[in-house]
């Protein structure tokens, strides 16, 4: 255990914990902006393992990761698109369709990389990019200023959430329909409308969010995210749907994960022992959501359909 404590190794496993955030980052915030709408959507892994694929498979192909992150996005868009249709056109019911979505993208998945690839072939991931002057202060410029574009994005993505959310009448349209939306048909505001955008917003994030997790690590394989969907609509619980609270939830979620996987470098942890640590993630998910359930409030409408006619 000694060794684990040496500033080279705690930084290393710092950096680490910061780009293993980066993926439940993105997922959770667009999940965030969903649910402030009224949506929830679980069906976020799915679309995370479809934005997956597109970024390995086209990196594969074009060796652009420039084009992947664009593609995985989009993909993640066409997702949305298809699950407004489901949940706001066909009135199906929000928890179903999202487990739907889910499976659809866990099997699609699997289906096209055995017959486009078979074998898992490695990718060029992302390049470092490192912050003038900030990235040579020691330690902490390793910790956080040589990191890939995709993890700057994540993160300056908190306040811009952030502001759409609480600063413009965009997200004041979002926190009405996700609490009144009644109220807010009255006042003129189209609730379907404005949690479409919410959908795509969200479902959009989270294709990225599957991209950025195969570019970084730089392969794909069968359930690639492993869960990782799931723990991103925790952590809209654990920030209490504040995206400052879901970005520290997420910090929290990669450290420990990447702490994980330092002390299994370092032999602290082997054998049965190494397997049980691996399930950290899973079991601080469901503290989490054991707790925070009790203490704070979901946006009213969450998961609540608007029919204007009823």
């Amino acid at each position: 255990m000694s060794d684990f404590f040496t500033m080279s190794v705690i930084v290393a496993t710092l950096a680490s914990g910061i780009r293993l955030a980066t993926p439940f980052l993105l997922a959770a915030l667009g999940e965030t902006v969903g649910q402030r709408s009224g949506v929830l959507n679980l069906g976020v892994e799915g679309v995370m393992l479809i934005g997956a694929f597109v970024a390995y498979y086209t990196t594969l192909k074009t060796d652009s990761t420039a084009l992947s992150i664009f593609l995985s996005l989009a993909a993640g868009v066409v997702m949305g698109l298809l699950y407004a249709f489901i949940t706001l056109v066909m009135h199906a019911e929000q928890g179903i369709s999202g487990i739907g979505i889910y499976l659809f993208g866990l099997g699609i998945t699997d289906l096209l990389f055995q017959k486009q690839v078979g074998t898992p072939l490695p990718i060029g991931g992302l390049g470092t990019v490192e912050i003038p002057l900030l990235a040579d202060i020691p330690w902490i410029g390793e910790v956080f200023f040589q990191h890939s574009v995709l993890v700057y994005t994540a993160f300056l993505l908190v306040p811009v959430v952030w502001f759409v959310i609480n600063r413009t009448t965009f997200g004041l349209n979002i926190r009405a329909v996700g609490e009144t939306p009644e109220a807010a048909d009255t006042l003129g505001v189209s609730v379907n409308l404005t949690r479409t955008w919410t959908i795509l917003i969200g479902n959009g994030l989270a294709g990225l969010a599957g991209g950025a997790l195969a570019l970084e690590l730089g392969i794909f394989q069968q359930n690639l995210t492993s869960g990782r969907g799931f723990i991103a609509i925790a952590l809209v619980y654990f920030g209490a749907w504040r995206p400052v609270g879901v970005m520290f939830g997420a910090l929290l979620f990669g450290i420990v994960s990447a702490t994980v996987n330092q002390w299994k470098t370092l032999g602290i942890i082997e054998g049965a022992a190494s397997s049980l640590a691996s399930m950290a993630p899973a079991v601080l998910t469901i503290v989490v959501l054991v707790l925070v359930s009790r203490r704070i409030d979901p946006p009213s409408a969450l998961t609540r359909p608007f029919d204007r006619s009823a």
